[in-house]
C-alpha cells in the first residue's frame, strides 16, 4: 500500500467559482498495489478537460466519491502479476477507455465501444472491478479507469499505451484525450480527404486538435468557429484558412459562403445541442457532421429529418476519436515529431495540483485551450 496525494471529488454540482467552493480536495489517500494485469504509474503530467469539468458541475454524472482526471502520461513504477506488456520504467499515455481486446466491439476494431470498458468506467472501477484508492471512509471511485489527478495511480495495463521515452510528459499527456479525440474525429471518423472543405465549431483542446488534424489531412478551405477572438487568432496560426466569430449574427451564412454552400465535414466539439444544430446546418449536401461534444444527457437535437435522405447527409458521433489507442497514439505522436501536428501549441500553461480548483474556473470561463498539471 502506498500513500499518495490525490484530487478527490466527493459530490457533484458545486457552484463556481471553484477557487472558492473548492470541489476538489487535495489530500493524502491510500493506493493499493497493482493486481493481475494492472500497473502502478507515477503520473508526471495531466491535462484539464471539459469531461472532468462535466463531472464537477454534474452534467456528466458519475459515481461518487471519485479521484478525477483522465488525460495524462507517466512512468510505470510497479507491475502486477500476469502482465507481459509493460515493464517498470516504461513511459505510457493513458487511454480513457480500457480496451479489453476480446468483446465484439474490440474484435471489430472499435475499442472505443469496448463493452467491459464501458461497464467499468460507469461503475468507477478498473476492468478487474477493483478500486485501488482508499481513504478513512472507504473506497474511492476511479475516473474512466485512470484517475490521473494523483501523484500515483493504479490502472489496468489495458488502459496504457507505451510511448517514445524521449517525448516530454507534458506534451505526451495531451495525446490521451485532446489529440486522440480531436485528430481521431477527423482522420478516423470523418476520414477527411485532401482538398475537401472542413469547419470546426469550438476551439478548446479537442476542437483545435481536430483543426490541426484537418490541416494535416489537407482540408481546404478550413474554417474555425468560436466566440473567442484569441482562440480564432490561434486557429489562424495553426492553419485555419478562415475564421468566423460565432457571435456574429450572420456566422452561419459566413461559413456557408466560405465553403460554397456548406462544408464537406463539420466537427462540433462544444458539447451543446444548439451548437450541434448549427454545425449540421453548416454542413453541405452529401456532407458529414461529426460531434465529439458531450451535451447534458437531457439535451435533445432538432434537425430537418428529410435532409438526411434528400441531401444524403451523415450525422455521426465520435467517441475517443473512433481510435484504436495502441495504433493511433504512437501514430499521432510520430506526426507531431515530424512537424505535422503542432500539439505543443495546444497547451495554454502549466500548474501544480494544489491550484487545480482555480484552473477549472479558467476552463469554465473558456479562457484556456489545455492546462496541464505537472507532478514532482
Amino acid at each position: 500500500m502506498r500513500t499518495t496525494r490525490a484530487a478527490v471529488l466527493r459530490e457533484m454540482g458545486a457552484a463556481a467559482p471553484y477557487a472558492e467552493s473548492r470541489p476538489l480536495e487535495i489530500r493524502e489517500v491510500e493506493l493499493a498495489p497493482p493486481g493481475a494485469g494492472e500497473v502502478m504509474v507515477r503520473v508526471r503530467a495531466a491535462g484539464l478537460c471539459h469531461s472532468d469539468l462535466s463531472v464537477i458541475n454534474g452534467s456528466r454524472p458519475r459515481v461518487m466519491p471519485m479521484v478525477l482526471g483522465h488525460e495524462a502520461a507517466g512512468e510505470v513504477v510497479e507491475v502486477g502479476p500476469g502482465n507481459s506488456k509493460l515493464e517498470v520504467g516504461d513511459h505510457v499515455v493513458f487511454s480513457f477507455v480500457p480496451v479489453c481486446g476480446e468483446c465484439p466491439a474490440c474484435s471489430e476494431g472499435r475499442p472505443a465501444m469496448c463493452a467491459p470498458g464501458a461497464v467499468a468506467n460507469a461503475g468507477g472501477s478498473l476492468l478487474s472491478g477493483s478500486r485501488p484508492f482508499h481513504d478513512e471512509a472507504g473506497e474511492l471511485n476511479h475516473h474512466l479507469g485512470v484517475s490521473a489527478f494523483a501523484d500515483y495511480t493504479t490502472v489496468s495495463a489495458k488502459s496504457c499505451v507505451m510511448i517514445d521515452p524521449s517525448l516530454d510528459f507534458k506534451i505526451a499527456a495531451l495525446f490521451g484525450c485532446a489529440v486522440m479525440t480531436g485528430v481521431g474525429a477527423v482522420v478516423n471518423t470523418a476520414k477527411v480527404q485532401p482538398g475537401t472543405s472542413c469547419a470546426v465549431y469550438g476551439l478548446g483542446g479537442v476542437g483545435l486538435a481536430a483543426l490541426i488534424g484537418a490541416r494535416a489531412s489537407g482540408a481546404n478551405p478550413l474554417v474555425a468557429v468560436d466566440l473567442s477572438d484569441d482562440k480564432l487568432a490561434l486557429a489562424k496560426e495553426l492553419g485555419a484558412t478562415h475564421t468566423v466569430n460565432a457571435a456574429d449574427p450572420d456566422a452561419l451564412d459566413q461559413v456557408r459562403a466560405i465553403t460554397h454552400g456548406g462544408a464537406n465535414t463539420v466537427v462540433e466539439s462544444v458539447g451543446s445541442a444548439k451548437v450541434l444544430e448549427t454545425a449540421y446546418a453548416a454542413t453541405g449536401r452529401a456532407g458529414t457532421t461529426v460531434t465529439v461534444g458531450l451535451p447534458h444527457p437531457k439535451a435533445r437535437l432538432d434537425i430537418q429529418a428529410v435532409s438526411l435522405t434528400v441531401d444524403e447527409r451523415v450525422l455521426r458521433g465520435s467517441y475517443m476519436g473512433s481510435a484504436i489507442p495502441s495504433r493511433d497514439i504512437p501514430r499521432f505522436i510520430a506526426m507531431y515529431q515530424a512537424g505535422l501536428l503542432p500539439v505543443d501549441r495546444l497547451m495554454s500553461h502549466t500548474l501544480e495540483l494544489d491550484d487545480i480548483n482555480a484552473a477549472f474556473d479558467v476552463l469554465d470561463r473558456g479562457e484556456a485551450v489545455r492546462q496541464v498539471v505537472l507532478f514532482p
